[in-house]
This record gives C-alpha cells, structure tokens and sequence, in this order.
C-alpha cells in the first residue's frame, strides 16, 4: 500500500539519522504505522542488520515491505523486552517510536477518532482491547471522567464536561462520536475544533493507556540498548514530551556514596540535542499536522 496510504512520515530523516545506525547493528521501530521510518532504516542496513518492527493495529501491516531482514511483531510496544527474547536479542543498537496517531486513524471514521466524521465511539489502537472510548463515556463516575479530561487532555472545565456528560447519558446510551459532541456542545469553551480535539485526546489515551505504555518502552529501553544505543523519540502533546524529556534526564544508573566525591549519581542517557527538533517550515506546510511533533534523541552511555 505504501507509507501514504495510512500517514505521512514526520521528521523522517532527523528521526533515522539520529539512530546512527551500524549496517550490521539491530534495530527496532516501535512504531511500524506506515512503514515510512523502517523503509528508511532498511536502507542504511546491510545484509546482517536487522529491523524489529512492531504495531498493534492490523491495518498497518497493509505497509509491510517484502524485507526479510524486517521482523514484524503485531502487538504493542510495551512487550518489547518479551519478543526481542523471543527472537534471539538481547541486546540491540537502537529505538525508534513515532507516538503520533496516524493520518489514516484521524480520517477512518469507523474507528471513532476524528472529531471530524461521526462513526463509532471506539478509539481503539488495537481492536483486541475490551475498552472503548463508549465504555468510558457511559460507565465512568464523575470524577474518573473529571481526572481523564483534565489530566490526557488539559480541559479547563473538565468538571462542568464530566457533569454534563453524567447528566446526558442518563436518558441513552452514548456510542457515536457525533451523538456525544453534541451532548457536550452546551459546555464548550474557547474554539469548537479546539475543544473536541483536547476532549478526544483524552478518551483515546485512557482507551489505549498511551502514556503508561510510553512509561514501559523508555524504561524497557534502558535494558535491552547497548552503550552506545540511541533513542530517538517522536512526541505530538506536551504530556508525552514532558514524559521523554524527564526520562532522559532523571534516569539513573548508578546512585551510591564515593569516600572521596561524596553522593555519586551516574545517569544513563546524554541527550544529543539540548531542545527537542521541530519539523521544519517546508514539512508543516506539506502536512500541517506536524507542527506539533517534538523529537528527541538521547544515547545511552552507562
């Protein structure tokens, strides 16, 4: 099908670049979506090298190169450390993630996560999970729905919106995503698009529990990187950057008392760049939804 057919790669050179890659070195993208970031990682690999890629959604492998040095792997990143095992690696020279969701998710209304299409209230990354987005809508209290607007996706009135939803759902069962914003409409602050947008983020990380398996990938990565391995990390919100950008910066190898330097702490990763790179002028105006895309690149050195 080819990368376009499911999204448009963002940051692609700076992302594979910053993986500094070894023809004969192993590799995974955590993040296989369109395929566009593991083309371009199969193409500074030699014979010997080799690709692990991995994806949740089914549709994805639509993209998949006829590679024999890709290893595709159709579950969630989280289980990293489990099937680099269970391929035969231990170790490996680099990771790359790409957490955006893709182009093809925000324009397939039946998988309910465009605020543009009405279709199912679903949000599911993986269609395996039990819970949907309508789950959530229709059987959590007040305050879990409080905690998941104002948390995942910064609404300021995240109490009025969980009110409101508790009272609506009273009279129906709320499963289209047309059918809830316009139960929510009477509450909206600030710019309709906005709003919804901040309001689906929310439900669509809660469903696929995106930011505690961000938490999982950055702390698997640590054990299975070689010294010298390079994360290479794409963000689209703020929560997810704030996440990479502490994880860099706060993880510790080794914290223990030298007689002579006192409380040592020896941290696992240097960052390669001080500030997160940006697409560039040209890319946001080709696809205008790169602009929030954040990446950084850490090396792993002890």
């Amino acid at each position: 099908m080819g990368d376009s057919f499911y999204h448009t790669t963002v940051l692609l050179n700076e992302a594979v670049d910053g993986l500094n890659i070894n023809p004969d070195g192993v590799y995974v993208d955590a993040t296989f979506g369109g395929g566009g970031h593991s083309r371009a990682i199969l193409k500074k690999l030699g014979k010997k090298g080799r690709l692990i890629a991995f994806d949740q959604d089914k549709d994805a492998w639509q993209n998949q190169p006829g590679d024999a040095r890709l290893i595709p792997v159709k579950e969630n990143f989280r289980y990293l450390k489990k099937f680099l095992r269970l391929h035969g690696f231990s170790n490996i020279n680099g990771i790359l993630a790409d957490l955006g969701v893709s182009s093809w998710h925000f324009d397939a209304a039946h998988r309910g996560f465009s605020t543009r299409w009405d279709g199912p209230l679903d949000m599911r990354m993986d269609n395996r999970l039990d819970k949907t987005a309508a789950d959530i809508v229709n059987n959590y209290s007040a305050n879990q729905l409080q905690e998941v607007f104002s948390q995942y996706g910064e609404v300021r009135n995240a109490k009025q919106l969980a009110q409101i939803i508790i009272e609506q759902r009273k009279g129906h069962h709320i499963d289209s995503t047309e059918t809830f914003k316009t139960l929510i409409t009477p509450v909206l602050k600030g710019l309709p698009h906005k709003y919804f947008a901040q309001v689906f983020q929310a439900l669509r990380i809660e469903v696929n529990a995106e930011l505690d398996v961000l938490e999982t990938l950055l702390q698997q990565s640590a054990e299975v990187l070689d010294i010298g391995g390079r994360l290479s990390i794409i963000t689209f919100h703020s929560l997810e950057d704030r996440i990479v950008k502490q994880h860099i910066k706060n993880d510790i190898a080794e914290s223990h008392q030298d007689i002579m330097k006192g409380h040592v702490i020896i941290k696992r990763w240097k960052p390669i760049h001080s500030k997160p790179i940006e697409p560039s002028v040209e890319e946001q105006k080709l696809n205008p939804r790169a602009r929030s895309a954040r990446l950084r690149i850490a090396e792993k050195i002890k």
